[in-house]
């Protein structure tokens, strides 16, 4: 695709919040993906309805702009929790894994600034990635930070920038297993956090849209 080649979404700022209708209970699996523009798989920005329980596993991203990414801004409300991302390669992408809260982007002016998304509950694990320029930049918000980020068995073969290889503001988590070395923000052991990791793991599927 020229932009996001899968992309979950649930409304947008203002009537998605009226309208009320979340997106959850989404299995994607076994998927090649491709995005010249845009994230191979993606969630939001439009999100103001909630997106929730969804395990995406079996993929394979290659020469794409972003592999994964987790959009949002103010003035969306909603949330984005409960997902899991697992068993996923990666070649010649230039962010790895991307989470932003500054998707700004709106439908007119009467949104509500104040209307501040969550996003929580975000598992990553077992991803290899070659090729790869940036492994994650995660940007989330002063006033609404990304929380409980977890990552395990990452690994990306980053071909430039060494020293820098992950990029992280207004967020925490937890990482195991990841190279290069995530930052600080994501340094804290599973143990602390462990409860808010792999959540969809133990939860059964009683109604889910696969693609």
């Amino acid at each position: 695709m020229g932009h996001d080649a899968v992309v979950l979404k649930s409304g947008w700022d203002e009537y998605g919040i009226s309208y009320g209708k979340p997106t959850s209970n989404v299995h994607v699996r076994g998927v090649r993906l491709q995005s010249f523009a845009g994230a191979g798989m993606a969630f939001g920005s439009e999100m103001s309805g909630g997106i929730s329980n969804v395990l995406v596993e079996h993929v394979y991203l290659h020469d794409s702009l972003l592999g994964i990414e987790l959009k949002t801004a103010r003035g969306r409300g909603g949330y984005i929790k409960d997902i899991l991302v697992t068993d996923v390669v990666m070649a010649n992408v230039q962010v790895g894994i991307e989470a932003t809260g500054h998707c700004d982007s709106h439908p007119d002016e009467k949104f509500d600034p104040s209307a501040l998304p969550v996003v929580s509950g975000i598992t990553f694990e077992d991803i290899v990635g070659t090729n790869v320029s940036i492994a994650g930049n995660f940007t989330g918000l002063s006033e609404s930070p990304f929380t409980s980020i977890c990552l395990s068995n990452i690994t990306f073969s980053i071909s430039s920038n060494p020293f820098t290889p992950w990029l992280c503001s207004n967020i925490s988590g937890s990482s195991q297993n990841v190279s290069p070395e995530p930052c600080p923000e994501l340094e804290s052991s599973f143990s602390s956090t462990t409860s808010t990791c792999f959540t969809l793991l133990h939860h059964p599927y009683s109604q889910v849209a696969v693609l």
